[in-house]
């Protein structure tokens, strides 16, 4: 068949497996999807996109069934449900029906908050774009990966990832990660010749395979299947693994556990205190599991989701997008931050600079012409290979055009393109005169370690080059006339014939975003592919002191204890391979601190996946955006500082729900235990304390738009079980207390019988619960240093108004209240007054001696465990003066 001519159409999609097609021609495989070397026409892309769908194995879309499934799975609704079940058998019909009420709301506020937190994250989502270039109507364009179809021609360079299953139709030394589907540890090398029909799906040579990455060359395939008819799809199909728990959700259990130890003992004992009372044991039995929710914040899932989402927002303003929502807080749970150096800390546009000749035999020009013939460009100046052109590549063919220099006088008969681990590019051409030659260009390190000779002078040069900051390629070359095709081990006995220097300077801002990061607490580190002269003299020129620096080759010749001491003093890690980045994040992780890592290449795929928390950028390789938690539209530290801020804004308003919940809650319901014991009735009814809990956690929805003082964000803060268990025992009890002065006002001063004795403890524990939170959440003296916001103050007070109210409505007969007389209400301001001041009081001793002794020393965080040690880890410092 001629590839080049126009195929039947038909409204009917081709399908033929992939086994198949490994085992036809490319000819036949072309044909049997019904397409061309020209590609589909857009017309028939459209036809296929419309009766296959879309190329993807699922959408994301927020459903709302599953996330009200996960609202009814709580154990605190469960509670609630068998609460209001033991109401209507014991015949209290207006008990039940409160807590079904508050059942009904609680489901409600949970849903409706976190139904919002994924849509939030829906639209996230569809901001992240995969695009592949696509020949269609014999023109490349590029399309996103889900409007892939059946018979697409698509382009693959190093570090793409395989959108679709595909039959190769040209390969160029290309080379395919596939453990993602085979398990196969080494790359798969890639050729266009047929394999048999019976072959395992880790032998089919010619095919590559969805989801797996392009590590080295290029090549071009056609789509032979897409979406969930993928292999990958496939297997993804059968599984349904969940993502892994972040930090921040293995604290939220750990605290969920002490909240439900503390719920167990209280109600085990209110139960059988009761009942050794001879008490009904249903009615034993009501009052605790009344307890067990009281004490559990109930609205703490709904307080997590809004404070979530609304950080995801404020995120997506400052343009940085976050992946998964309970990503936020781990962001601002990070201290040290791994990042390259180009686009980060200098401006990312690189310029040619100058051609140098190491002996003055090669004029500087042809130089320029010797490094331009081994680019990875497809040919001379045309459009079709730009694509594929790095940073480098490119700056060089924009200083060929005023040059007038003209590569297209030779022939280039073969290309070994560029790798990770050779850091070479190599070609082999055919001159002008006919004489055949090999030439290379790298690093300087790797091409002068391929050379049989280097002259005199090209150490000097070099090392006067690095000392300026410049970013500089060595090129070299050797006759080749016996060679028709290029091996690796084909670069040697080269002879270097001079440099290509090019620059990429510093950001204007980059001090800034360096010195702000700093006094974020964040110790920055940076990882590079340049050498170890640029990367110091870069930080030189923003004034910044270097820890140190480490080598990729003496990274390699230390064991991990000496390398975790070396890299927790270094600042920088020079001309350093893929696995020695990841090596280098995990040994930081171990020696205690939350890992970020700033990454946008293929070659920081590894990093990324090893991090606490990955961080890539909008133009980043997909691999890199594959792997990481969160993406920055803006290469940029500052925006990355901004994203650093909301997590722990976001994290301390969690935490001051958190430590409000617990205290106050754990102290009315020790009060209540304490008081069902001595009394005659029961200090409130079931009802009246799950009611009382509710209007509480209502007030403090407001928190997660609560200011937050700046020393708070000054440093990373993780989930802390004995901080928290610590802070209830101290301010639980206060609480307790004026409980209990409560209790004796009601019973000794003003003889209150039970609705009025139940309607007295209602108002004055809704009060001190509901106007201690301005308090509890600053170190500061509230109102006077440290302002809450306008919502928080305004929910407080009107929680309390109702509080108040609700004896005097029409629905205190129901709820078994009865009012009360105004001395009360004079007794309650002092008590309110006093309650205030004695927990500022408190406040003051507890940070001061239990808070800061058991935070002197940093968590080691060993997979979410926290234990503690002393340590201390180098930084950037500013250089005085400068």
């Amino acid at each position: 068949m001629d590839r080049g001519t126009r195929v039947e159409r038909s409204t009917t999609p081709p399908r033929l497996s992939l086994r198949a097609a490994a085992a036809q021609t490319s000819d036949a495989v072309l044909s049997g999807v019904r397409s061309s070397s020209e590609g589909l026409s857009v017309g028939d892309a459209g036809e296929r996109l419309a009766a296959d769908g879309p190329n993807a194995l699922r959408a994301r879309r927020a459903k709302p069934w599953i996330v009200l499934g996960r609202q009814l799975r709580s154990p605190i609704l469960i509670l609630l449900c068998v609460t209001a079940s033991l109401s209507v058998f014991l015949g209290e019909a207006t008990n039940a029906v409160i807590i079904a009420v508050i059942l009904a709301a609680s489901i409600g506020l949970g849903f409706v908050n976190e139904f919002r937190a994924e849509r939030a994250a829906d639209q996230l989502h569809d901001q992240l774009r995969h695009t592949v270039v696509v020949v269609r109507g014999n023109a490349g364009s590029e399309v996103d990966v889900t409007d892939l179809v059946v018979g697409d021609l698509v382009d693959l360079s190093m570090g793409s990832v395989v959108p679709a299953d595909m039959r190769l139709l040209t390969t160029s030394n290309l080379s395919c990660d596939e453990s993602i589907v085979t398990g196969e540890s080494l790359p798969a090398e890639k050729i266009v010749e047929p394999v048999a029909d019976d072959a395992a799906i880790g032998d089919l040579a010619c095919c590559v395979l969805m989801g797996t990455v392009v590590q080295s060359g290029s090549g071009t395939g056609v789509v032979i299947a897409t979406g969930p008819r993928t292999e990958f799809g496939q297997i993804a199909a059968g599984l349904s693994t969940p993502q892994p728990q972040t930090d921040f959700q293995r604290g939220l259990g750990r605290f969920s556990a002490l909240l439900l130890s503390v719920a167990l003992i209280l109600t085990a004992a209110i139960f059988i205190a009761n009942v050794l009372l001879r008490r009904p044991p249903l009615d034993a039995l009501l009052f605790s599991l009344a307890i067990a929710v009281g004490i559990t914040p109930q609205l703490l899932p709904a307080v997590i989701s809004a404070s979530l989402a609304a950080g995801s927002r404020a995120l997506a303003a400052r343009r940085v997008l976050v992946k998964r929502l309970v990503c936020i807080e781990d962001l601002g749970d990070m201290d040290i931050l791994l990042t390259d150096k180009t686009g980060t800390l200098t401006e990312g546009t690189v310029r040619f600079d100058e051609a140098l000749s190491v002996d003055g035999s090669i004029p500087p020009d042809q130089v320029l012409l010797w490094g331009l013939l081994s680019t990875e460009a497809d040919g001379a100046l045309g459009d079709q290979g730009k694509h594929r052109l790095n940073a480098l590549d490119a700056a060089l063919w924009a200083a060929a055009r005023p040059a007038r220099t003209h590569p297209e006088t030779f022939q280039r008969i073969d290309l070994l393109p560029f790798d990770h681990e050779r850091r070479m590019t190599s070609a082999l051409v055919d001159a002008p005169d006919g004489v055949r030659t090999l030439v290379t260009k790298g690093s300087p390190e790797d091409v002068m370690g391929a050379c049989a000779h280097i002259p005199s002078a090209a150490e000097s040069i070099l090392a006067a080059q690095y000392s300026v900051g410049a970013r500089v390629i060595a090129v070299a070359r050797r006759p080749a006339p016996e060679l028709r095709q290029l091996t690796p081990g084909d670069e040697q006995g080269l002879t270097l014939i001079g440099f290509l220097t090019f620059v990429d300077r510093p950001k204007p801002d980059a001090r800034a975003s360096l010195e702000r990061l700093t006094t974020l607490g964040i110790t920055v580190k940076i990882a590079t592919g340049d050498s170890a002269e640029v990367a110091e003299k870069v930080l030189d020129d923003l004034g910044f002191t270097s820890g140190g620096t480490l080598t990729g080759s003496g990274i390699d010749a230390v064991s991990d204890a000496d390398l975790r001491a070396a890299a927790a003093r270094a600042s920088v890690f020079a001309r350093v391979s893929p696995e020695q980045k990841a090596r280098i994040v995990g040994l930081l992780r171990h020696e205690g601190r939350a890992v970020g890592f700033l990454g946008d290449g293929v070659n920081d795929a590894l990093a990324l996946h090893q991090a606490d928390i990955g961080v890539s950028v909008e133009t980043a390789a997909d691999v890199a955006k594959d792997a990481a938690d969160v993406l920055l539209l803006d290469k940029d530290l500052g925006v990355l500082a901004d994203g650093v801020t909301e997590g722990r804004r976001i994290f301390a308003n969690t935490i001051k729900y958190v430590l409000m919940g617990t205290s106050s809650n754990f102290g009315n319901m020790f009060s209540a235990s304490v008081a069902s014991v001595v009394l005659p009735f029961l200090p409130m009814l079931p009802g009246q304390i799950l009611l009382n809990n509710l209007l509480y956690d209502t007030g403090q929805l407001a928190i997660p738009g609560d200011r937050v003082d700046p020393e708070q964000l000054k440093a990373p803060a993780h989930w802390d079980i004995g901080f928290i268990r610590r802070f209830m025992l101290v301010f639980g009890p206060i609480s307790s207390l004026f409980d209990f002065a409560t209790f004796a006002l009601m019973i000794f001063a003003l003889h209150a019988r039970e609705g009025e004795f139940q309607a007295g403890w209602f108002i004055e524990s809704i009060a001190t619960q509901s106007l201690i939170i301005f308090a509890i959440r600053t170190r500061r003296i509230p109102f006077f240093r440290s302002t809450p916001s306008l919502a928080l103050i305004l929910t407080s007070v009107g929680v309390v108004a109702v509080g108040v109210w609700l004896p005097y409505s029409p629905l205190s007969e129901v709820l078994g209240f009865l009012p009360l007389p105004a001395p009360f209400f004079l007794a309650l301001v002092g008590m309110i007054v006093s309650y205030l001041v004695c927990v500022e009081v408190a406040k003051g001793w507890f940070f001061h001696t239990l808070a800061d002794h058991h935070r002197a020393s940093p968590p080691v965080r060993t997979r979410g465990y926290p234990h503690r040690v002393h340590r201390r880890s180098a930084r950037f410092t500013p250089r005085q003066g400068s």
